[in-house]
């Protein structure tokens, strides 16, 4: 079976949408269920070559994962996911579903290639992108493993942060859990923020401002990630906004604590969102979303954990999900 092409009456009993820990998950569980699925892996777009997988193809070792004593490269992982979901003949296309119609059954799914596939279920797995200040220098350090990162449950407690200081960049409640997290590993810790006031709850504040472990940077924003390939990020130079002056402060690492975008721009707002723009399920334990036989499952759908694990277990809801809701419609 393929995907449907113009004249063909394939409807594909299940698609999933993404490359990440949900997806592939979700594809293993699909297939061993006897769903055939096809899974566009999409990918991000890097110069001339798209990369599927997810921000785990970002992360250079992958140390919290089950089943990995001495952890794992991301992009191992990864490819350890991708493999699995084609031992049980998963198919793939490395393709991004540009465009979804979920307004008639069944559904139908165009591609970048213009190509069109119809399908009876929908697994929506596209995750979210972390979002970076745009440096270059925070880009080379963060595809090099070097010390830039968006992920301090996932990164913090390497050797390279051990016992030093390290910045955070934001001032929302996410840069100051990630802040007071790192206290367990880096001291000192910064909060690097462009204002004078966090922009976090009031207990988040408090939080913050009584560990003496952790130093809100005001009205400072980042120039440049310093450091070089051999020891990695050794410092940032930081402008300040109210004076213009700049300086440079030391630090072993780089915590981004922007916020994050969920990969939802394709769906053309026909599943509905939370205020961050993250989709919404109809039951706090399942995987439904307000279309019946769309399911969604990972970061795409998780403001909260963001994690690996969490990603994959959903993806495992989704599949079995999906199994079920063709079950009762009598698509076999």
């Amino acid at each position: 079976m393929t995907a449907s092409q113009p004249g063909d009456n394939t409807i594909e009993k299940t698609v999933i949408i993404g490359s990440g820990p949900a997806a592939w998950t979700a594809a293993v569980y699909a297939a061993r269920a006897n769903l055939n699925p096809l899974v566009f892996e999409g990918g991000i777009t890097s110069g001339s070559e798209m990369i599927p997988g997810g921000q785990l193809m970002f992360t250079t070792e992958v140390e919290n994962y089950p089943g990995f004593p001495q952890g794992i490269d991301g992009p191992e992982l990864m490819q350890a996911f991708r493999q699995q979901a084609e031992r049980f003949e998963t198919r793939i296309k490395t393709r991004n579903i540009i465009e979804c119609d979920f307004s008639k059954r069944p559904f139908v799914l165009k591609d970048d290639q213009a190509e069109e596939t119809r399908a009876h279920t929908v697994i929506v797995a596209t995750g979210a992108s972390a979002n970076w200040l745009g440096l270059e220098s925070e880009q080379h350090f963060r595809k090099a493993g070097l010390g830039v990162t968006a992920c301090a449950t996932c990164d913090g407690a390497f050797p390279r942060f051990r016992n030093k200081p390290v910045a955070v960049i934001g001032g929302g409640d996410s840069a100051v859990e990630e802040a007071s997290f790192m206290t367990k590993f880096a001291k000192p810790v910064y909060i690097v923020h462009r204002r004078e006031e966090l922009r976090a709850s009031k207990i988040m504040q408090q939080r913050a401002l009584s560990n003496e472990h952790i130093q809100v940077l005001w009205n400072s924003t980042v120039e440049e990630v310093l450091g070089d390939d051999e020891k990695g990020v050794t410092g940032i130079r930081l402008k300040d906004t109210k004076s213009g002056e700049s300086r440079v402060v030391e630090v072993a690492g780089v915590f981004l604590a922007i916020g994050h975008t969920p990969n939802t721009a394709f769906l053309g707002g026909q599943l509905d969102t939370d205020d961050k723009g993250y989709l919404k399920l109809t039951d706090n334990y399942r995987t439904f979303t307000k279309i019946p036989g769309v399911f969604a499952a990972g970061d795409v759908v998780d403001s909260v954990y963001r994690q690996a694990i969490t990603a994959a277990g959903m993806g495992c809801k989704a599949a079995i999900d999906a199994e079920r809701w063709l079950a009762e419609q009598g698509i076999e």
